[in-house]
């Protein structure tokens, strides 16, 4: 009993471990996730997931990618695909089978598996895998298109991987006289059945159990986990696996709903996932006997990779989208980024089990094949994927950007001169005429609620790393922060014209409601405006070994006002972080000055 409970402390510390430093060194997860698992398993044996958790460790896997797939399902909304809907479909139903039958190939001929196992294997290796992808995405801040596509692929191409493994082993069952083959149609088509329709039907029942408040709020949470857990293990009963697509749909119906608390359930789901992605991914990686990781690192291996690396993936993707309306520098991404991950692990493992009890003494294969897939696109995407977005132009951004609700004098300016450093900027406005100034100054603007769903599906938030609400209402400021603060970071929500010096009871309010104050002092909007009006410009100088700190400061007048700091690094720094002891060479302060020492 001590053991497992250590077991699973040093697994919670090692998945979050790895994710912190990812985050901190901007390095993909995925990758430190791996390494964090080779060490806590094959190298140093304190992990020891076959000895620890003897009996349950695929269960517990394949509960976990249920909820991560069911979370996947969740988080799509048939709005973000409008304009790649076109390309996601040829993908899924026309890449999928261009793949399969490319990998099987790959399999027989150069991995020199036999056939039956080349044909699952193929079939696993269809599948993307939203446990790599999501967190590829969150790092590499694509544009909306490219993103949307792999996430999409990397989601509903799961289940269908999976099914299509289930599928060809069924058939090697039939054709060795295993099973009938009247019995395999009956639950292939009962499969499909629950799985499509049965997932999207629990889904709408629960969004009316929602709706018509028969369910307490405290109480949805939980509701939604027992009923994924209930439609996956039924639709595992018709057909082994089939569950991955009966979630999925689940998770699809109630992602594109309209229930008041799905923002939570979001939250909460993405969490949890982070979470069980990090878990999976120690556990798989801490299994692998050090002597099977050994045996896939012979040159068949190594081939058969590259294979699918530069051929069977690049053209699948070129071939299935054909038409489809991207462009080529898509075409050329889209085509390269396809890490495999927790999915063809787990499902592999399952197949290589049965394989080998059926006498096929190559199904054993898999397991080490599939930790070699894994291991070379992952680290080959994650290392890859940021450069080659920036390289083609669909980089979404880098570090820095910001997102500015209410169009004024003092707003634009600050847009303006953020735009000059190349810095993305945005201006969002209820009112047509306010955003009259940001139009003419060339600066990108949104109009319409910024809180609304509308927003949500148009705004790219990959795109900024910081907001500020500056409107002229603080309520509605305050409403603004605290709905983007889990969206952005509570750290950087900005909220114009608070008062750092309130009472202690405003302060802890701020912990909740609210965003970070920023320039407080100033005396609100209204009085930047007016400072504006009144020929005060803003400035943005940068410091030099010739021109450093010191002597910026005694060239300062005493009225000037620091906004905020561009780090050499291309990092934003609100006033709070623009401390004058802060302050390095090649760092850019951006200030509001005076008329008399407006600067450039």
């Amino acid at each position: 009993m001590h053991s497992v409970v250590t077991a699973i402390a040093l697994i919670a510390v090692a998945g979050v471990a790895a994710q912190w430093l990812a985050w901190r060194f901007q390095l993909p997860a995925i990758v430190l996730l791996l390494a964090a698992g080779v060490l806590a398993g094959p190298v140093t044996g304190l992990v020891q997931p076959d000895v620890q958790f003897a009996g349950i460790v695929q269960p517990l896997i394949a509960v976990a990618v249920a909820i991560i797939l069911f979370e996947g399902g969740l988080t799509l909304n048939f709005h973000q695909i409008s304009e790649s809907a076109k390309a996601v479909r040829r993908i899924v139903f026309v890449g999928a089978p261009i793949a399969f039958v490319l990998g099987a190939v790959n399999a027989f001929y150069v991995a020199e598996l036999s056939l039956w196992p080349a044909l699952i294997f193929a079939g696993i290796l269809v599948v993307t895998g939203p446990t790599v992808i999501i967190p590829l995405l969150r790092q590499a801040k694509l544009t909306r298109r490219p993103a949307a596509i792999l996430r999409w692929e990397a989601i509903l191409a799961d289940p269908v991987g999976a099914l299509l493994a289930v599928f060809v082993y069924e058939i090697f069952l039939v054709s060795s006289g295993h099973h009938a083959a009247d019995a395999l149609a009956l639950r292939v088509i009962a499969a499909l059945v629950i799985g499509l329709g049965g997932g999207w039907f629990a889904g709408r029942a629960l969004v009316r159990a929602f709706v018509h408040g028969h369910v307490p709020e405290f109480l949805k949470i939980p509701v939604i986990l027992t009923v994924v857990l209930v439609t996956y293990a039924l639709s595992n009963a018709v057909l082994e696996e089939s569950g991955l697509l009966t979630v999925t749909m689940l998770g699809l119906a109630l992602g594109n709903s309209r229930i008041a608390s799905l923002g939570e359930v979001k939250r909460f789901k993405e969490t949890m996932t982070i979470l069980l992605v990090s878990g999976v991914f120690i556990i798989l990686t801490a299994s692998l006997e050090p002597a099977a990781l050994i045996s896939a690192l012979d040159l068949r291996t190594l081939a058969f990779v590259l294979v699918l690396l530069l051929v069977v993936r690049p053209l699948s993707i070129w071939l299935s989208t054909i038409g489809a309306g991207l462009t080529l520098k898509e075409r050329l991404l889209v085509g390269w980024i396809a890490p495999r991950g927790v999915v063809a692990v787990a499902v592999s493992g399952l197949f290589a089990g049965l394989l080998a009890s059926r006498g096929i003494a190559d199904g054993e294969r898999l397991v080490p094949l599939a930790f070699a897939v894994v291991v070379a696109t992952v680290v080959a995407h994650g290392f890859s994927i940021a450069p080659l977005a920036r390289v083609l132009g669909l980089s979404s951004g880098g570090d820095a950007g910001l997102i500015i609700v209410g169009s004024g004098r003092f707003t634009v300016a600050l847009a303006a001169k953020l735009k000059e450093r190349d810095i993305p900027v945005m201006i969002s406005d209820r009112n047509w005429a306010r955003l009259r100034l940001a139009r003419q100054a060339g600066i990108d603007t949104h109009y319409g609620e910024i809180l609304s769903e509308v927003a949500e599906h148009t705004i790219s938030l990959t795109s900024y790393s910081h907001l500020l609400a500056a409107t002229d209402n603080d309520d509605y400021n305050a409403l603004i922060c605290t709905n983007f603060g889990p969206e952005i970071g509570r750290s950087n929500v900005l909220q114009i014209g608070r008062d750092k010096d309130e009472t202690p009871e405003s302060r802890q309010l701020m912990v909740t409601l609210g965003g970070r104050p920023f320039l407080g002092s100033a005396g609100g909007i209204h009085a930047l405006d007016a400072r504006v009006a009144g020929n005060w410009r803003i400035s943005a100088t940068t410091l030099s070994k010739e021109y450093d700190r010191e002597a910026h400061a005694a060239d300062r007048p005493a009225d000037a006002v620091t906004l905020l700091v561009i780090t050499s690094g291309g990092k934003l720094r609100p006033d709070g972080g623009a401390r004058n002891e802060a302050l390095r060479v090649g760092d850019t302060i951006v200030s509001l000055l005076p008329p008399e020492k407006a600067g450039n």
